[in-house]
């Protein structure tokens, strides 16, 4: 074969491995290749009237070669450099606008030619909607006029949208955004010789730190993080862009309601080295529109010294934002425990909030006992108040009155209780435009929509009335057994006309106006065609199964076209799972996903497989349940084994899953499950393990909901990793990693390491280093080449295994 300098997973000698012949780009069995390059469906976004539906179509995937262009890696980020943009991105590739009324569809004029849209924002007036458009040059900003339909390009200047997005609506006419100080061409030059060595250090202070990836490691990089963080920010009135105040590193703008002051937070130096930008230190203030700074609220500083432990946090203000119900009152939250969540104190937060003209005091609206979420407004008389603790995994929901201050909690459940989630609120925009909590029945109940819906019948989505007087909930209409239909949009609260996205295992999802009081038939205003017709004649089911110690497990299972247990026997199998940590074995045992959901395909789905006469167990569970007054992770390895015993012999049990020919797979803390049952069991042919982590020593300050450190339970963080035993795992296994792996935790080492270790005990092994992929893959000669491998592994090692 012959030799070239690209590989996909030619290991250079720095991994310890000997040289071999490269591999040139495969494609999987067509039927595979046809579900991944199928056209997605589009997306919608409609009117508050419901007069408009304006759909946005997206390619499936970009060609490795735009992967491969330079793009910098710095403060979290990952920068374009020619265009003041993220080099990452899902586009939209076409608008068009559907008349809701008439059902007529209508392209639009003047979209650029090839299109790279971004998420479209309506106007005020819902008249006009505006997108950007990313070129190889510049990104520019584009007004879509509803009524002609039409796109124009409304921009002079080209846009800088490094930091964010951060497009507003001033009014129908008038948007503010920020714009490039300089041509990308005047970018930094690198120094062939640095002024000196990169200098860290810590006088003394506990600074613990996640293991973020894309960090400033250089002088060099911060001139560069500068240079494309830094934008000017401009108001264009009917095409003509006036300057805002001074060029800055601007991370956040949000126009108050009233459209008089924005908020901004912006970023100071000296820039980290172990934090991302969000990290950085940064001035929080209020500015008038003509950029002028009106009060100055914070100067934060950088994020390192947090304390571990993911309910703790700084000792300063944090979580700045508007009152939606009021012209322009910024609120903001302080810990009263010094950040530390163990700290004894009868409350841990307290939320302030100061208005126009910011001259006043700040005023305490109220305090919370576990840890500060948010609050969604209403009005004078309502707010809903959300606190909780990630380590108890609680939540805690209150009614909040704005005028007599009184907070009154209205509900509190474990996160993973799926089965007691009363839903969201319907919102309404109110006079000044936002979305604020609907009421109804007179202002004593709440609109609660639930678009999961989990019942011991699966998941089947709910609208529902809250009293808030009696704090109770009252479904008022929920999704058919037999298919899966969720409320999309509320379009008129009061007479509950509902837009809603229906679909079934035959049934391709499409949208439906429901009008609940008139009982009126259905009207379907969408009619979207099936992008997968290679899945027609596949079977699904939600199998039901106990593990050893009684806890209820589920999964989906898919089995092929056409297939006859009696006659065709056993399968080869494959069972895909992703492990989630609980603190109640009853939530664990809630029955979750649905039956009666269209199958659709994304490229990390093992669905693919069902074409290839397997038995697929997608979203196997794999609860880790905390035992005994023990936290979930100290049994992690016994329970993992566990669920996959009891999967087995289920799928054995039912005759349709070969127990001589099972595979396990998994993507990222699914790889990490993989790993540790093939270094623990030897109840699988082969695995496959994409961008996990395998040696727990690696994220020494907690991974995943495991929040104690290395220094805290060294034995544990032994145990879970899979590394630690690599001289047991025997059975074949598949590694694939991205070589520019962008998540927190996930470094590519954890794959090459793990490869030698295997190869270095004698183990099967193959690892598959995708070039240019980050944590999720998306170039499409690399995803067709990873069905390729992955289905060689399964073929050789578990439909033909001797």
């Amino acid at each position: 074969m012959k030799k070239t300098l690209l590989s996909l997973f030619l290991l250079s000698t720095s991994l310890g491995v000997f040289a071999q012949d490269a591999v040139s780009y495969q494609l999987p069995p067509k039927a595979m290749a046809d579900l991944l390059l199928a056209k997605p469906t589009p997306t919608i976004s409609i009117d508050g009237k419901a007069g408009w539906m304006l759909l946005s179509e997206r390619n499936s995937y970009p060609s490795v070669e735009q992967l491969a262009m330079p793009e910098f890696r710095i403060a979290g980020l990952r920068i374009n450099p020619a265009n003041f943009s993220l080099s990452r991105q899902a586009f939209i590739s076409n608008f068009s606008l559907k008349n809701m009324k008439t059902g007529k569809t209508s392209a639009i004029s003047g979209l650029p030619v090839p299109l790279f849209a971004g998420i479209p924002e309506w106007n005020p007036g819902e008249t006009k909607i505006s997108f950007t458009n990313t070129t190889a040059k510049g990104v520019d900003l584009y007004i879509i006029d509803v009524a002609s339909a039409k796109a124009t390009k409304v921009n002079k200047q080209p846009l800088n949208v490094v930091l964010g997005n951060g497009i507003n609506w001033v009014d129908n006419e008038t948007l503010l955004y920020r714009v490039a100080t300089k041509p990308a061409s005047a970018v930094p030059a690198k120094p062939l010789m640095p002024k000196g060595p990169t200098v860290q250090q810590n006088l003394g202070k506990a600074s613990p730190s996640p293991t973020y990836q894309d960090l400033i490691k250089s002088p060099y990089d911060e001139q560069l993080f500068e240079f494309f963080g830094t934008s000017q920010l401009v108001k264009n009135k009917n095409g003509v862009e006036t300057p805002v105040g001074q060029p800055a590193i601007y991370t956040t703008l949000s126009l108050s309601p009233d459209k008089k002051y924005v908020l901004q937070k912006t970023i100071n130096k000296p820039f980290s080295y172990l934090v991302t930008y969000r990290g950085f230190p940064s001035t929080v203030k209020i500015t008038d529109l003509a950029g002028k700074t009106v009060k100055v609220l914070a100067e934060l500083p950088s994020t390192e010294g947090t304390p571990s432990g993911y309910d703790n946090t700084q000792n300063v203000a944090r979580d700045y934002d508007w009152r939606d119900d009021e012209a322009a009152t910024v609120t903001w939250a302080m810990p009263l425990d010094s950040g530390l969540i163990k700290k004894k104190v009868q409350f841990h937060d307290a939320v302030f909030a100061l208005g126009a003209p910011f001259t006043a005091a700040p005023k305490e609206l109220f305090k919370t006992e576990a840890r500060y979420r948010g609050t969604s407004w209403g009005d004078a008389a309502l707010a809903l108040v959300y606190e909780g603790l990630r380590s108890k995994q609680t939540t805690k929901v209150s009614r909040y009155n704005p005028t007599t201050g009184v907070l009154e909690t209205l509900y509190a459940l474990n996160q993973t209780d799926a089965y007691n989630d009363p839903g969201d609120p319907v919102t309404t925009k109110n006079k000044f435009g936002r979305h604020v909590v609907q009421t109804v029945d007179n202002g004593t109940k709440l609109l609660m929509n639930n678009t999961v819906g989990s019942s011991p019948k699966g998941d089947l989505p709910f609208l529902a009335k809250f009293d808030l007087a009696a704090k109770k909930n009252e479904i008022i209409w929920r999704s058919a057994e037999g298919s899966y239909e969720y409320v999309a949009d509320v379009i008129d609260a009061n007479n509950l006309v509902l837009l809603t996205r229906r679909e079934s295992q035959k049934e391709v999802p499409n949208y439906f106006i429901k009008n609940l009081k008139l009982r009126m038939a259905d009207q379907q205003v969408t009619s979207f065609g099936n992008p997968y017709p290679g899945l027609d004649g596949i079977s699904k089911e939600k199998i039901s199964y106990k593990r050893a110690d009684g806890v209820d497990l589920t999964g989906n299972l898919y089995l092929p076209k056409g297939y006859d247990k009696a006659k065709d026997g056993p399968l080869p199998t494959l069972i895909w799972a992703y492990p989630r940590e609980f603190n109640s074995a009853s939530d664990a045992a809630q029955i979750r996903g649905s039956k009666d959901r269209f199958t659709t395909i994304i490229w990390a789905s093992p669905i693919f497989w069902v074409t290839q006469g397997y038995a697929v167990l997608d979203e196997a569970e794999m609860p880790i349940v905390a035992k005994d007054g023990k936290k979930p992770n100290d049994t992690y390895v016994e329970q993992l084994v566990a669920n996959a015993e009891a999967a087995v012999n289920k799928l054995s049990d039912l005759g349709v899953g070969d127990r001589n020919r099972m595979a396990v797979g998994g993507h990222s803390y699914g790889a990490f499950m993989t790993a540790n049952l093939l270094a623990h069991t030897k109840l699988f042919k082969a695995g496959i393990a994409r961008s996990g982590a395998y040696n727990r020593t690696l994220t020494p300050f907690g991974f995943q909901n495991e929040e104690r450190t290395y220094w805290e339970v060294p034995q544990l963080y032994y145990e879970m990793s899979p590394f630690s035993y690599a001289d047991k795992i025997k059975t074949p296994i598949l590694l694939i990693h991205g070589d520019a792996d962008d998540n927190q935790g996930t470094f590519p080492i954890n794959s090459e390491r793990l490869f030698n270790a295997i190869k270095g005990f004698g183990g099967t092994t193959r690892f598959v280093f995708l070039p240019f992929e980050a944590h999720s893959y998306r170039g499409k000669e690399n995803l067709l080449h990873m069905l390729w491998e992955m289905n060689n592994w399964l073929d050789t090692y578990v439909k033909n295994a001797r």
